[in-house]
């Protein structure tokens, strides 16, 4: 069956180039895993891995350069040249620099070399032309050892294959004590079990406070003997210690294979037990990366694009795959998990999921998950309130079952809200308790908000007073909406007012939104370009927009349209002196227009509301020319958990969620001639550009299934119906703008 399906690839592959596809003739079918680059971003600052994963599962097994430090963020950097090992998991595209847990390291007689910046461990160089990685693969030649390491991985299991030279003084090392960056670990423990099982655990502290990883390690050889160290000093098994290690010995012929599966859980080693047990039956890996490549291609092709630039399509199709890293799988196959209250919580029905980034990925990839992992997205839900049921909160940024309070807002709200919209299945009476009650609690400065409508400055390091005022006020009116459809007309009155908190920072005077102290007086001097701690990771240009629940209202404080529209226009030509002082997250500059930060990203989309979506669509295109490549420094900022990859995503299917709750997707323009998206139930949205080609640069009109859009946003339900969207190019502009296209009512929901 695996060998018919390769062979149906390539040829499927063959026949799209060759082929001339009339119109209306579904896209062929072709393998969509070879497009996909997951070195994109492990250059540059986009902090991803290439290692080997599924969607959304437990395991990342990658590459570990062994070396702290910003560029390794996500343990691998593309400009170094040496591993220090393959540990099972690691976080996309973030700036936190945790993880990294069950560190495995081959080495043999051939090289001792050792250096102090990665804690004197076994190292080795490698070379990008004996490196290579494809969904669900990753390949490495250790140079200074001869050793041929492989990874692919099952949901809750990593497997290893390792082809060895002749040696009989091989080892293979396994590293609990090995930590990078924010990670440290607190308790590690190691049992050999019989001579090719052993199993432990690693708890550690770093971003995430309280972290459990059991691990259950198999060996398709074994081993002939081990040593157990602990801070560095040998001792017997079972051995538990903050340091331990274990090296297992081997003897091997020439070109040998060791094959190591390791399964993780962290609710206890039952749980890592049974993943061994049922996702990996023997020791073919071949097997195990062929199902793992499956799953990709099923994923990848749920959106089909029709195009003849290869590097185009391995752009979109390494976001498509990048957009499905996280959320990550935290429950074990019966259910239990290592809870946000420090319990063992199990999930009855449905998978516990977490590496919710939610101040990233409420924007544009929980939106995009409702659209084509609908399978999931229920789950997403439910897993967010068994972490309401554990805390009492909503989670923020949670991980390993934890919450880190990373970030602003309460941004587990708009992702609930939008679900409920679109029809999901879950406690929908738990879920508006769980919303409401997390815009109720007196931390995170919520109680002075409360209180006084707005956040004052204070002394903190990151105060980011206005911008916790503008989130705080968006996730208000999704409460809002909630409590309206739910018939809570009290809290409707009372969030719906609170949703306008962001006019009590907005200077008539200087048409700003700026930051006040405690008596109510704006912070003088104030400069909108500075990057100041009023913001959170953007300056007052890169917040001024995010007003989604009432951009009319956005436009008529500014001045009415043509005042917004000036200052808008600003916004993409001011650029940055050469002299200013950026912060390391201010990238993907188009005047103060910043795309590596998650802020500016529904910006561009402004312009819808000013009868000049022609801007709109030039500045989308320039976007994702500019800000995207199919290389190993392809993104222009963090990739940031999926984040920056549905953004890419939405930009190219021609639509994208400026609100992203109110069940609407606002227009643009489309990268590809035609594209085939599976939105449910078996039904297809075929987009299609009419007049494609290189001049034609502008979107003349919308026609859906036959009829004209007299507005400028397409709804959800419209989009999951399926049927036909068609762009009607143009070369001039002067063909687009002006036209009076409806825009969103205020305060609505489309259903």
């Amino acid at each position: 069956m695996r060998i018919y399906r390769i062979v149906f690839f390539v040829f499927t592959g063959l026949l799209f180039q060759t082929s001339c596809k009339k119109k209306g003739q579904p896209i062929v079918e072709e393998n969509l895993t070879q497009f996909v680059n997951p070195f994109i971003g492990t250059d540059g600052p986009g902090n991803t891995y290439p290692g080997a994963t599924v969607p959304y599962g437990m395991v990342q097994l990658s590459p570990d350069i062994g070396i702290p430090g910003w560029d390794r963020i996500a343990g691998y950097y593309y400009q170094d040249t040496i591993i220090s090992g393959f540990s099972h998991t690691h976080l996309t595209g973030t700036g936190a620099g945790d993880l990294y847990d069950i560190l495995v390291m081959p080495s043999n007689s051939r090289s001792s070399k050792r250096i102090k910046e990665n804690g004197y461990r076994p190292y080795s160089t490698f070379d990008h032309e004996k490196e290579s990685a494809s969904p669900g693969y990753y390949s490495v030649d250790l140079l200074d050892f001869d050793i041929k390491a492989e990874m692919t991985a099952t949901k809750r299991v990593g497997v290893q294959r390792y082809t060895f030279p002749a040696d009989d003084s091989t080892k293979v090392t396994v590293d609990l004590g090995y930590a990078l960056n924010w990670d440290k670990p607190t308790d590690t423990y190691v049992e050999v079990v019989n001579d090719s099982f052993i199993r432990g655990y690693r708890m550690s502290a770093g971003w995430a406070k309280d972290q459990r990883l059991y691990f259950s390690m198999h060996f398709s050889k074994p081993f002939r003997s081990y040593v157990v160290y602990k801070d560095g000093q040998e001792v017997n098994a079972p051995v538990k210690g903050v340091n331990t290690k274990i090296e297992l010995n081997y003897a091997m012929v020439d070109r040998e294979h060791l094959i190591i599966k390791t399964g993780l859980s962290t609710a206890g080693f039952e749980g890592a037990d049974a993943a061994v047990a049922e996702e990996t039956k023997g020791f073919c890996f071949d097997c195990y990366k062929e199902s793992a490549k499956e799953v990709w291609q099923q994923e990848l092709s749920k959106i089909r694009v029709s195009s003849n630039d290869r590097d185009k399509k391995g752009t979109f199709y390494t976001m498509m795959y990048q957009s499905m890293l996280a959320p990550t799988l935290l429950s074990d196959l019966d259910g239990k998990y290592k809870a946000a209250n420090d319990t063992i919580g199990v999930a009855q029905g449905f998978d516990r999921y977490d590496t919710f980034s939610l101040w990233d990925t409420f924007r544009a990839a929980h939106p995009l998950y409702t659209i084509i992992q609908q399978e999931k997205v229920a789950d997403m839900v439910k897993s967010m309130l068994a972490h309401y049921k554990e805390t009492g909160i909503l989670p923020v940024w949670s991980m390993q079952g934890n919450e880190t309070n990373m970030m602003i807002g309460y941004h587990a709200v708009p992702v609930i809200v939008d679900a409920y919209f679109k029809g999901f299945a879950f406690d929908k009476e738990l879920a508006y308790k769980a919303c409401k009650e997390s815009a109720m609690v007196n931390d995170r400065q919520i109680d002075v908000y409360r209180e006084k409508g707005f956040i004052p400055v204070d002394d903190g390091h990151e105060n980011w007073s206005v911008s916790k005022t503008m989130e705080y006020a968006y996730d208000d009116w999704c409460i809002a909406m909630f409590a309206k459809d739910l018939g809570h007309e009290q809290d409707y009155k009372e969030f719906l007012k609170r949703s306008e908190n962001w006019k009590n920072l907005y200077n008539e005077k200087t048409s700003w939104l700026q930051p006040k102290n405690e008596n109510g007086s704006f912070i003088t001097p104030f400069v909108p370009k500075e990057y100041s701690p009023y913001f959170c990771e953007s300056n007052a240009w890169q917040y001024y927009w995010y007003v989604p629940q009432d951009i009319e209202g956005l436009i008529t404080k500014t001045g009415g349209k043509e005042r917004f529209n000036q200052k808008l226009d600003s916004m993409f030509t001011y650029y940055p002196k050469a002299g200013d002082k950026l912060p390391i997250f201010s990238t993907g500059m188009i005047g103060q227009y910043a795309h590596g930060n998650e802020p500016s990203h529904h910006v561009a989309y402004l312009y819808n509301y000013l009868d000049q979506p022609s801007k709109t669509q030039t500045l989308v295109r320039q976007i994702l020319k500019e800000q995207y490549a199919n290389a190993p420094n392809g993104h222009c900022g963090n990739e940031d958990c999926g984040q920056m990859s549905s953004w890419y995503i939405f930009g190219a299917l021609g639509f994208y969620p400026v609100n992203p709750a109110q069940g609407i997707y606002d227009l643009g323009i489309p990268l590809f001639k035609e594209v085939e998206v599976e939105v449910g139930e078996g039904k297809i949205l075929r987009i299609i550009q009419k007049n494609f080609s290189a001049e034609n640069k502008y979107v003349e009109s919308v026609i859906l299934n036959g009829e004209t859009l007299d507005r400028n946003f397409i709804t959800h339900s419209e989009v999951i119906s399926g049927g036909e969207l068609v762009y009607v190019m143009t070369n001039d502009p002067e063909n687009v703008d002006g036209k009076k296209l409806k825009s969103p009512e205020k305060n609505k929901i489309y259903r």
